[in-house]
């Protein structure tokens, strides 16, 4: 039923849950995972990073360090699982470039992780998973990941 399947992640505590989903979908159904990590250009473009001597020790730098580990997590999972892995790293403002990497590379499924919260946080916030949600070509699946407020 499924050939590719991606899964976006940003390495936080809601993406375990969905990683574990995500690895045993592709595992039974035989497809090929796509990981996907997203440098926030928003994060760093807004911060000096005046403490930084170098510019290979900025946060943007670390973001992507970040970015190869949740990457290469993944991946290992999917790998000890038996499953083809495909992972990228990119930058941009992440719900952009998600919903590009599904125009670009038509998935069957895109699965994705988020935190359950209360209704007036998600009022005021919103999430990276709901804009997907709401906008995407393609059927996503959402892993919620309980948290403590």
């Amino acid at each position: 039923m499924y050939e590719n399947i991606l899964f976006p992640t940003n390495g936080g505590v809601a993406s375990e849950r969905a990683a574990e989903s995500a690895v045993e979908t592709a595992a039974a159904h035989g497809a090929t995972l796509h990981v996907l990590y997203v440098v926030d250009e928003k994060v760093y473009s807004a911060y000096s990073g005046d403490e930084y001597v170098h510019e290979e020790e900025g946060l943007e730098s670390a973001l992507r360090q970040e970015g190869e580990e949740a990457v290469g997590e993944v991946a290992d999972e999917a790998r000890a699982a038996g499953v083809e892995v495909e992972t990228e790293i990119c930058h941009g403002v992440p719900h952009e470039e998600i919903l590009g990497y599904i125009d670009e590379n038509a998935p069957d499924l895109v699965i994705m992780g988020t935190k359950e919260r209360p209704g007036e946080y998600r009022q005021m916030l919103g999430s990276v998973t709901e804009r997907i949600l709401r906008t995407a070509s393609v059927p996503v699946t959402v892993v919620k990941t309980p948290v403590n407020e």
